[in-house]
């Protein structure tokens, strides 16, 4: 347990370090939000591919990126358990995101899908600016979410799916403020495009919409709503067939947050600076959407805020995996970059998959990522 105030507390949650506005000397505007555990990638097997999924070969854990690939598992349905420690590299022993995911096949066009994800941030100690103590709290996050898919051809498949996210950071009055856990329900449009052959080899694609939803609020003030994290995904995936015992897939990510970047800030006049971030709170969802495409500040920021990440996974025999993968966010978005390993093993209907964080940057620079591991179980049923 650590004492933080309510601003450090922010701050660990917003995926080790991120900041919500920019003054005009400093180039860095990260683009933040609400609940931003659901931009983890829960699942190990993709967490050792740098964090692709939109496009590669479906399993259970596809209700994490893109469940329009489900329809066209070979199994009849699937249940997968994924465990991550989170924030190891910054000696935070009690935070950690946990899920349950899984899937059945209706018939061998259609499937249903459900998930749960869990984000414990340990005990945390709440103190007031003179560092005296307020209240002991222990935050946490969930989203729950039930999806339907379906093929649209044979090549061809659709998914969509409904969200309930509930976010528990604080209760009770800080500073005449009452605070209490926020909720939103979001929903997700998928699109997947199954260009395999039976062999596995080919090439696959895949577009997502994920976390269309309302803002999320942490107290009674209807101007302190905060956006959640809509994002829009663009995958694709190559499998090179060697042989019957020996193949390969290449798989590239690209996503982009659907909120709009933040007002950058002059300090010089606090009543300007307070108007930009009214008017910047105050749009509706939808406007937020479109205006995350062009927020006054050039092509060049737009294209800043698509994060890279590619992957590469080999099979042998189809029971041993190794991958490896590379993520890459903007230096003035955020500058996470690194590198991921990972292996996986299957034994009849089960698989254990594991992921690796490899450490980077060093002292103030060092990602609090750096460490992270992550721990799956996959399991299978086979039938038509």
């Amino acid at each position: 347990m650590k004492k933080v105030t309510l601003k450090l507390t922010a701050l660990v949650m917003l995926l080790g370090g991120t900041i919500t506005v920019s003054y005009a000397q400093n180039k860095i505007n990260v683009v933040t939000s609400a609940v931003p555990f659901l931009r983890i990638s829960p699942d190990a097997r993709s967490g050792g591919m740098g964090d692709v999924g939109i496009a590669t070969a479906p399993d259970a854990n596809a209700a994490f990126a893109n469940i329009a690939r489900t329809p066209f598992s070979t199994s009849k349905a699937g249940v997968a358990i994924n465990y991550t420690p989170w924030l190891r590299d910054l000696s935070v022993n009690d935070v950690f995101l946990a899920s349950l995911a899984g899937y059945y096949k209706i018939d061998d066009v259609q499937a249903i899908s459900a998930s749960l994800r869990y984000f414990k941030l340990g005990s945390i100690q709440f103190t007031d600016a003179l560092g005296n103590d307020l209240q002991q709290y222990n935050p946490r996050e969930m989203a729950v979410d039930i999806g339907y898919s379906r093929k649209l051809s044979s090549k061809l498949g659709l998914g969509i799916a409904i969200r309930y996210i509930n976010s528990n950071l604080a209760s009770g009055n800080f500073g005449g403020q009452n605070y209490k856990a926020g909720s939103s329900v979001a929903g997700d449009l998928h699109l997947y495009y199954h260009g395999a052959k039976e062999n596995g080899q080919g090439l696959n694609w895949g577009l997502t919409l994920s976390n269309l939803g309302s803002k999320i609020s942490y107290s009674s003030d209807a101007t302190q709503k905060d956006y959640i994290p809509a994002n829009i995904g663009l995958g694709i995936a190559y499998t090179k067939v060697f042989d019957e015992a020996n193949k390969i897939t290449f798989a590239l990510d690209l996503n982009k947050l659907l909120v709009p970047t933040p007002p950058v800030l002059t300090g010089a006049d606090p009543s300007a600076d307070s108007a930009a971030l009214v008017k910047y709170r105050d749009r509706s969802v939808a406007s937020s959407w479109i205006r995350s495409f062009g927020d006054g500040q050039g092509i060049n920021n737009e294209i800043q805020e698509i994060n890279i990440a590619i992957g590469a996974e080999y099979w042998y025999n189809n029971q041993f995996g190794f991958r490896a993968g590379y993520f890459y966010e903007n230096p003035n978005k955020g500058n996470r970059k690194y590198f991921t390993v990972g292996a996986g093993i299957k034994y009849s209907v089960a698989a254990l998959n594991f992921s690796y964080v490899f450490p980077t940057g060093s002292g103030i620079s060092r990602i609090p990522l750096s460490n992270t591991y992550r721990f799956g179980l996959v399991f299978e049923m086979p039938g038509k």
